[in-house]
């Protein structure tokens, strides 16, 4: 008997082309993790999900795009074609060079016709990947939703606030750090949000070693070259953003003299550190007024029955 060939699991799974059956396969693997919704009882495990969705949806994209461009050259290359046949075309008598002519523009719009349909195709394919995603995504937010308010009603995050006194009167503010889960349900007890990473509290890769790490995921809307905002755009993509694209902090926003504070409690190995955005930055150093403001908002919200607060001073 002959034997089947051996697979190979480090092989890498191809991308789905272009052409409308080849994608079926993608669409198989959409299906699987939707229906597997129900049973992931956990917030990593939904989460797990959703990067899963997110990354195939990336993929499907890639590829599109990929025959996008490649459509784009063959019609550039073939309107250079024409235009060098034309000029060959100029040293020929004037009727001969008149019919060819004629002959090579009713070529030219024949393939430009058959190019600009598979292009419409293309166009159309990624719309339909895009609602497609939008569907997917939004039913596992539902699900993750779902499962922080029931996480919530059980238990509230635990927040333990560490004031440590400096000279002058100046104080640094610092929260314990919190587990994974608990930095999902912080968030969303806070802001009604959800943060759209799981573990994003605690990523600190960065993909630029001369730079401190960035402070956004290019998720939900933001372009790889927009997530290491200055502070007031920083603010905006919290301020906008249903779903928080946030890396390494947790959002804050403290009423003050003149509005509303923006501060950001910024992952520092075993405590989060209150930074309070001033001009393009953030600073850590706060007036003793500032740090009374904070502990006071936190406060608040303990009372609100929103967190658990234990407040500490050192």
């Amino acid at each position: 008997m002959a034997r089947r060939p051996k697979k190979h699991p480090d092989r890498k799974r191809p991308l789905p082309r272009a052409g409308r059956g080849e994608l079926q396969p993608a669409k198989r693997e959409r299906q699987g993790v939707l229906s597997a919704l129900s049973s992931l009882e956990t917030l990593e495990a939904a989460y797990g999900a959703w990067l899963e969705r997110k990354l195939e949806h990336a993929s499907e994209r890639a590829a599109l795009a990929q025959t996008r461009r490649r459509l784009d050259e063959q019609a550039s290359f073939l309107m250079g074609a024409v235009k060098a046949a034309g000029a060959e075309l100029e040293g020929a008598g004037a009727a001969q060079s008149l019919a060819r002519r004629g002959d090579a523009a009713r070529s030219l719009s024949e393939a430009e016709r058959r190019l600009a349909s598979a292009r419409a195709d293309v166009e159309a394919r990624i719309a339909e990947a895009d609602a497609a995603y939008a569907r997917d995504a939004a039913a596992i937010r539902a699900t993750i939703e779902d499962r922080a308010r029931r996480s919530l009603e059980v238990a509230r995050p635990k927040l333990r606030l560490l004031v440590r006194l400096l000279a002058g009167g100046r104080r640094i503010v610092h929260l314990e750090r919190l587990g994974p889960d608990e930095a999902v349900l912080a968030v969303y007890a806070l802001a009604g949000r959800l943060p759209s990473r799981y573990g994003f509290l605690f990523d600190d890769s960065t993909d630029d070693a001369q730079r401190p790490p960035p402070s956004l995921y290019p998720d939900e809307g933001v372009a790889p070259e927009e997530v290491r905002p200055d502070a007031p755009a920083l603010r905006e993509v919290v301020e906008r953003s249903a779903v928080l694209p946030i890396k390494g902090f947790i959002p804050l926003f403290v009423p003050g003299p003149a509005g509303r504070d923006f501060v950001r409690l910024l992952q520092r190995g075993p405590v989060m550190e209150a930074e309070l955005a001033e001009g393009d930055g953030f600073r850590s150093v706060l007036a003793a007024e500032e740090a009374e403001r904070i502990a006071g908002h936190l406060l608040r919200l303990k009372v609100e029955g929103k967190i658990d607060l234990d407040v500490e001073m050192g």
